[in-house]
């Protein structure tokens, strides 16, 4: 990844807003400097904070949310790098577990963290322990953060219940990794949407790439109904650089999706600009 030379690559044809934010992106390693966890599910190709600026310096993109991906577990340190480095445009969003130090929570409110992720999906190792998540979530109530749940789509209807009864905003990853070949009438979507109704619920209309293959045509209707069913909760993310990815996504296909997505300038500011402001507090 280290490689990747974006002169080559192509710019997408929709010019993002000024302030998008690429809500939901990682970087990795570099491993000989932030080694990778022992008990990781896949081993990604390094992809540091400095290629991630340059994949938004080619696309557009002048704020972001980094995302602790499950390959570094709970050692969070590159993702701290990465929001010491450009500070007034990078949040983060940490993994937290039952050996967190005390300290280190407000430590990494102060560096721009704003929230704590969760996997429940089986394949990187299924759901955690639930008296570790109620702590957690406990522990970072008070400082305004939220909680990211990384979920697959058959299991949105059995946490749904779950989902309901948090006392602190939640975002569900992915569009809940909702099947695109399904279409907009599968039971999970419907689920989805219904806790879309809920003020503390926000969703990411990232991962076209994971619920679809390009062009992602079957992936546009499911986005859509999201956003047209919760248009101030709404964010958007590249994924980059897609771990666990089916295929080679390029990122300028994902941007040229946004004006299907959200068909109108004031959709798209809302989806781009001023929902992440509001909720990460640019």
């Amino acid at each position: 990844m280290t490689g990747i030379d974006f002169a080559t690559r192509r710019k997408p044809s929709f010019q993002l807003p000024p302030d998008a934010c690429d809500a939901h992106c990682h970087v990795f390693g570099p491993g000989d400097v932030f080694p990778y966890a022992p008990n990781r599910r896949y081993t990604p190709e390094d992809a540091p904070k400095e290629t991630l600026k340059a994949l938004h310096d080619h696309l557009g993109v002048t704020r972001a949310v980094i995302v602790q991906a499950s390959c570094h577990g709970s050692d969070n340190r590159a993702m701290l790098d990465a929001l010491a480095w450009q500070p007034s445009v990078y949040r983060g969003v940490a993994i937290l577990d039952e050996n967190t130090p005390g300290a280190d929570i407000p430590m990494m409110h102060r560096a721009g963290v704003r929230g704590a992720r969760f996997n429940f999906v089986k394949h990187l190792g299924g759901s955690p322990d639930m008296a570790v998540f109620t702590n957690i979530l406990r522990r970072i109530k008070p400082l305004g953060w939220h909680v990211v749940l990384h979920v697959d789509a058959p299991d949105i209807v059995p946490l749904s219940d779950m989902m309901r009864s948090l006392t602190l905003p939640f975002i569900i990853d992915h569009m809940g990794r909702v099947p695109a070949k399904d279409g907009v009438d599968q039971a999970p979507l419907a689920a989805l949407l219904d806790l879309a109704k809920l003020d503390r619920c926000w969703i990411k209309v990232s991962g076209s790439e994971r619920i679809d293959m390009p062009p992602y045509d079957k992936a546009i209707p499911i986005a859509r109904r999201i956003v047209e069913a919760s248009p101030d909760r709404v964010l958007w993310g590249t994924d980059f650089p897609h771990p666990n990815s089916t295929h080679e996504a390029d990122e300028a296909d994902l941007v040229d999706l946004l004006p299907q997505i959200a068909p109108d300038a004031v959709l798209q500011k809302k989806l781009l600009v001023d929902n992440p402001a509001r909720l990460y507090g640019y």
